[in-house]
């Protein structure tokens, strides 16, 4: 693994050294979660976004209604309910 040197101000200095104290953390490991939550977040703020920019497309989301129905069939095809 490569060492990157990164600037963050005093004040986040301070948040990040008593989280990594508090969790019994390395700083690296506190930073390496952060960013990945983060990365999580935008994925599925993008994700909502798309999703509902489909449903105000009265087309689209019709189209998109049909194929849930269609898996939805194909899914439960001879699968018997008990």
């Amino acid at each position: 693994m490569s060492s990157v040197n990164v600037r963050i101000s005093a004040a986040s200095y301070q948040i990040l050294k008593s989280l990594s104290k508090g969790n019994g953390q390395s700083m690296q490991s506190v930073i390496d979660q952060a960013i990945e939550e983060m990365r999580r977040r935008k994925l599925l703020e993008e994700a909502n976004a798309a999703f509902s920019a489909l449903k105000t497309d009265e087309i689209a989301w019709q189209e998109e209604v049909e194929e849930r129905e269609m898996w939805e069939n194909t899914l439960l095809d001879g699968v018997e309910k008990e």
